[in-house]
């Protein structure tokens, strides 16, 4: 396959006659072999194309055009990242020179797709001092602790540093029922529990972080005893701003202490940006930060080689069992693949030569050894869910997900217009009023507003919340108006009914609850921290299943990323328990309008 034309944006790339004389005149050599460079990304794309032999080369060239397409010619050398759906696969490892490379799928399931690498990046001074082996001193900002109030015992064996002016600012913020305040709250009693019994001498001298039992923490917590007499800020920056005051204490600290690692951590970018200015070295807490990279996010999905039935299926064994009145195919297949797979993932297989394609669920691993299920196709309109069907590969996935009673917990992410909400709503309707499997359907999202808040909302909790379930009344006027048999009446009288069966929650009321047999929703989970997730899925009862829906490219809540986001969280503890699943919702099906936006907008 050619390559893509080089770019010929002005300055990108010279012509020969256009190199200054002198240099051409030196360097004849030079001045003929120049050639358009490639990026990194190509080079490594194009070297083992040239090295295989020549029966791989139509295997090769997705892969070779996909990493062309992901780095253009003229763009700075970046690492290489693949999809999600490919990094968990041994298609993702990279192939050494001149063996086989395995083909990539160009259609695989990327949860962020137009989204800038967002990578962790540790300052000067604490890549220095990790090379020596020497300790680090951590100065926390006060919003450290009120993002993370166990924060203090997450720098393994470094010490950690706390200004007077950071304890000044958690005693403004106690005061209150809001989520920071309660931090506030708890970071105070955890300090006032490391200070208790403790001579006042030893305080000058660093309590012991592991006091209170967390072994991880063995460095030594040293608050601000004295007023700083050291090297001052520059002229003209106020002194009575809280910011300034502990940029302060982090040069009287490097002046106190040279030869030790002083480090600024914070979440407020613009003072770090003022630390770096400054020449302090400034870090983000990125302790909470699930992964480096959303791209590395656990996916759900995972394609199978071509080869993989003449590798992996020598001692193959394969029966059919019949469950709820489905018949399922199983296969038990011993191959190395397998040790790379997990539980409750999906596989498949989709041949070039027109063969039927293969989907799979891995049901069970001992090590080399799995059991793929087939799956049942709800693509097919007598297999539909409330009159939805699936209407791509990653759709029929998750409904198996979500119409398997065995899985309790599954998590659906996804751009919008992917179907994520309808697909919930449908399965939901579906075993609430058919199978009769659940009690009722519970619906709750986070209220974070994307504008400016309109002020307070009348009415009883569900009154108030319904403003924000917009989104659920749209899929269900959807899935009413698929039930054209009834007529106006019997449609009326069916939508009473699901009325009657939804109930709409705030997430202000859901501590101490305990939900008995309830098909739970929670919509728009990009936007709840990992506490608060832990909150709600926590209140399952028996016989109730939880739905997390979101997109983590839209996050709304101030200081979540998509690397500490708490739908990011749950996605990758749950992943590989035997009763939860996870589907990445890769293609749009809302409309060619929403598609087209979510792909050049």
């Amino acid at each position: 396959m050619p390559l893509p034309k080089i770019p010929t944006k002005p300055a990108t790339l010279l012509l020969a006659e256009d190199y200054p004389k002198a240099e051409r005149a030196n360097k004849p050599a030079q001045v003929a072999s120049a050639k358009p460079k490639l990026s990194a990304v190509a080079e490594i794309a194009a070297e083992p194309v040239a090295q295989a032999p020549a029966k791989t080369t139509r295997a090769k060239a997705p892969a070779r055009k996909a990493a062309l397409v992901a780095a253009p010619a003229q763009a700075a050398p970046a690492p290489l990242i693949a999809s999600p759906a490919v990094m968990e696969t041994p298609l993702a490892k990279p192939a050494a020179r001149g063996k086989e490379k395995q083909p990539v799928d160009l259609e695989a399931p990327h949860p962020a797709k137009h989204k800038a690498v967002e990578m962790v990046v540790k300052s000067s001074a604490s890549r220095n001092a990790d090379q020596t082996g020497k300790t680090k001193m951590f100065v926390l900002d006060t919003n450290v602790l009120m993002h993370d109030p166990s924060s203090l015992f997450r720098f393994e064996e470094h010490d950690v540093y706390l200004p007077m002016m950071t304890l000044e600012e958690l005693d403004d913020h106690k005061k209150g029922m809001s989520e920071v305040a309660r931090n506030a709250r708890q970071v105070s009693r955890t300090l006032d529990a490391l200070v208790g019994n403790i001579d006042d001498g030893a305080i000058e001298s660093g309590i012991p972080l592991a006091k209170l039992g967390n072994k991880d923490a063995k460095g030594r917590l040293f608050f601000q005893t004295r007023l700083q007499n050291g090297p001052t800020l520059p002229e003209g920056l106020p002194v009575g701003k809280a910011d300034n005051q502990i940029l302060g204490v982090v040069r009287n600290l490097e002046a106190e202490q040279p030869g030790r690692a002083i480090v600024l951590v914070s979440k407020d970018i613009n003072m770090r940006i003022k630390a770096r200015a400054l020449g302090l070295p400034a870090e983000d807490y990125f302790n909470d930060h699930v992964l480096e990279d959303s791209d590395l996010l656990y996916s759900g999905i995972v394609q199978l080689p071509d080869d993989f039935w003449n590798k992996n299926g020598k001692d193959m064994e394969s029966w059919q069992e019949n469950k709820n009145g489905v018949s399922s195919t199983f296969y038990r297949v011993t191959g190395p693949t397998m040790l790379t797979l997990l539980v409750n993932q999906f596989v498949y297989l989709e041949p070039k030569n027109g063969e039927a394609p293969f989907y799979g669920q891995v049901k069970q691993l001992n090590g080399k050894t799995a059991v793929i299920q087939t799956l049942r196709d709800f693509s097919h309109n007598k297999n539909n869910v409330w009159g939805v069907t699936a209407r791509n590969r990653e759709q029929n996935f998750a409904l198996n997900l979500l119409m398997n009673p065995e899985c309790d917990f599954v998590t659906l992410l996804g751009q919008a217009g992917t179907g994520k909400t309808l697909l919930a709503l449908a399965a939901g309707l579906a075993q609430v009023l058919e199978t009769k499997l659940y009690n009722e359907i519970i619906v709750t999202r986070v209220t974070v507003p994307v504008g400016e808040d309109i002020g307070f909302l009348p009415g009883t909790e569900e009154e108030k919340m319904g403003p924000w379930m917009g989104a659920f009344d749209d899929n269900l006027e959807v899935l009413n108006k698929s039930d054209s048999d009834g007529g106006e009446w019997g449609r009326a009288a069916t939508q009473d009914l699901i009325r009657s069966r939804i109930k709409i929650k705030s997430l202000n009321f859901m501590r101490g609850r305990t939900f008995v047999n309830k098909f739970l929703i929670i919509d728009e989970a990009q936007n709840l921290t990992p506490k608060q997730i832990k909150t709600l899925v926590t209140r399952a009862g028996p016989g109730t299943k939880i739905l997390c829906l979101g997109n983590i490219a839209q996050i709304d809540t101030p200081y979540l990323t998509e690397g500490s986001s708490g739908l990011t969280y749950v996605v990758d503890r749950f992943k590989g328990w035997s009763h939860s699943g996870h589907v990445t919702l890769a293609r749009g099906e809302r409309s060619r309008l929403a598609d087209h936006a979510s792909e050049v907008l």
